[in-house]
């Protein structure tokens, strides 16, 4: 596997769009082409990438519904993207895949798009790799979960209980490393 390169199990004729398509319409064009992600090109040079997950988002995000239509692509593009070289091996693409935890990658080759590889890509033409491939995803399920418990720290409420100060049964609060009812963390 180590003499195999991106080029020889990349997707030639990735599914793209314009930097000024609106998110209604990328919406659209996954589910007509059923792709997870677009890559914004802007002639033949990546200048973003789209996914499902950033459509949600900006759907979650919007207060109303209908502003879908006049977001463009380019505006919740990651600004950093990770892309590799036509002439990696595919070693180099999972090692790099697992790094960033992203599932596919943009192939560059001078400046412009020539293709995309994915881990199913990988896995059609390998199935061997599938033990790294199901590590990947086992350390960004983890990755996430940690991202999920950063945030409910971060949560003004974080559980009922008793509160380590006056004893009382409420919503606790986390202050000054002890975890208080509101009273008594109003009060300090």
């Amino acid at each position: 596997m180590s003499q195999i390169i991106v080029a020889d199990v990349m997707t030639r004729d990735p599914i793209t769009t314009s930097p000024d398509t609106d998110l209604l319409k990328c919406a659209s064009i996954m589910v007509q082409k059923k792709v997870g992600s677009l890559l914004i090109v802007d002639k033949k040079r990546l200048v973003g990438f789209i996914s499902q997950r950033d459509i949600l988002w900006a759907l979650t995000k919007l207060k109303n519904k209908q502003d879908l239509s006049t977001l463009r692509a380019i505006d919740i593009s990651p600004r950093k993207l990770a892309t590799i070289k036509p002439t990696e091996t595919i070693q180099q693409a999972i090692t790099k895949m697992k790094h960033v935890k992203f599932e596919r990658l943009p192939v560059i080759h001078n400046g412009e798009l020539v293709g995309m590889i994915t881990a199913r890509d990988i896995l059609n033409f390998n199935p061997e790799v599938y033990p790294e491939i199901e590590e990947f995803k086992q350390i960004r399920e983890e990755s996430e979960k940690l991202n999920r418990i950063k945030k409910s720290k971060q949560r003004k409420a974080l559980r009922e209980g008793v509160c380590e100060e006056c004893g009382n049964t409420d919503l606790l609060y986390s202050f000054n490393g002890m975890m208080v009812c509101e009273s008594c963390r109003d009060f300090s």
